[in-house]
């Protein structure tokens, strides 16, 4: 099994990037491969159906539905922006949805989230499912929100509690399972 890992962020030492990185490691060590990609080397303007009628499909956004078309499976760990969606993360989603054939409709998706605040993020889990889901994107029940995540990772990104290793771990062992 192939699966894409990405974060819903743009900053250079985001914790949703750490969160990712982590799970794909994770995921490799239950037997899948699989590739992380930074949504910052996939600039997209903020959609506009004018750009689109003049311009057509940015051609990132076209060279991330194929990363997305190779996949058997996705996991995007996403920040909370107001409590909700980061805009980098919804715009990528709505340019994806302009290119046809969709490549993300019919693909399995695990949500994570990893904030600095006490609820880990939970609120963006919630909202990031609603625009996958109207897309045909087979959002796993489960997901994980990772609280306090400033303080969550060592010097190299890696996870420091164990107990939050042992559920990631789990989690993907079992969503792997259900991708298979």
């Amino acid at each position: 099994m192939k699966i894409l890992t990405f974060a819903g962020s743009l900053r250079t030492d985001s914790c949703n990037k750490k969160f990712a990185r982590e799970a794909l490691r994770l995921a490799k060590e239950a037997g899948a491969e699989g590739e992380f990609i930074d949504l910052k080397d996939y600039p997209m303007p903020v959609y506009d159906g004018d750009i689109e009628t003049n311009s057509g499909i940015p051609e990132t956004t076209v060279a991330l539905g194929k990363k997305i078309a190779a996949a058997d499976a996705i996991i995007i760990s996403t920040p909370e922006y107001n409590g909700s969606i980061p805009g980098i993360l919804k715009n990528a989603l709505d340019w994806l949805s302009r290119d046809k054939p969709v490549t993300i409709t019919g693909k399995h998706l695990l949500l994570l989230a990893a904030s600095p605040g006490a609820l880990g993020g939970i609120r963006a889990l919630w909202h990031s499912r609603q625009p996958f889901e109207v897309l045909g994107v087979h959002v796993y029940p489960d997901m994980i929100a990772l609280p306090n995540a400033y303080n969550m990772f060592d010097e190299q990104g890696k996870l420091k509690d164990e107990k939050t290793i042992q559920r990631l771990k789990t989690t993907l062992e079992q969503f792997i399972k259900h991708v298979g």
